[in-house]
């Protein structure tokens, strides 16, 4: 994996949602389910996974919209309720982990996708990167 230069942070695109992270990444992925791209506005979105107590907000707090998640209970995702930034997502069903959204950091050139997750819901137009790993859904547990 890429060294990082810890902590990393990020925020929102106005500037009132700010966050620090003290833990390297567990996983770096694109995400293809539908959920994804209806809250990215594209064809995926990118994430980086760390530990959840290794994410703080140190400034302002994110408005969050629950969705069903098929892996259990409902997707927490938390974005900007001034400028409506995605910053991060907290599956109900894996409170250990947090996934935060790439555009979020503030310096996102680190970023190396590691897994292609949910890719049976990928559009036919969306050109997956073939050396990367991919799962219909998602990984199995441990990954």
């Amino acid at each position: 994996m890429t060294q990082i230069a810890l902590p990393f942070s990020g925020g929102c695109a106005c500037g009132e949602i700010r966050y620090q992270c003290t833990a390297e990444p567990v996983v770096m992925l694109n995400c293809h389910c539908r959920d994804c791209q209806r809250s990215s506005g594209g064809p995926f979105s990118s994430l980086v996974i760390v530990a959840t107590e290794a994410l703080k907000f140190v400034k302002g707090s994110p408005r969050i919209h629950a969705s069903p998640s098929e892996m259990g209970g409902v997707t927490h995702r938390g974005f900007c309720p001034d400028c409506g930034s995605p910053i991060h997502v907290q599956p109900q069903a894996a409170t250990h982990i947090v996934a935060v959204r790439t555009a979020s950091l503030d310096d996102p050139s680190w970023f190396k996708p590691q897994l292609e997750v949910w890719t049976s819901d990928a559009q036919p137009w969306d050109h997956i990167n073939p050396a990367l790993t991919r799962f219909d859904k998602y990984p199995p547990r441990g990954r």
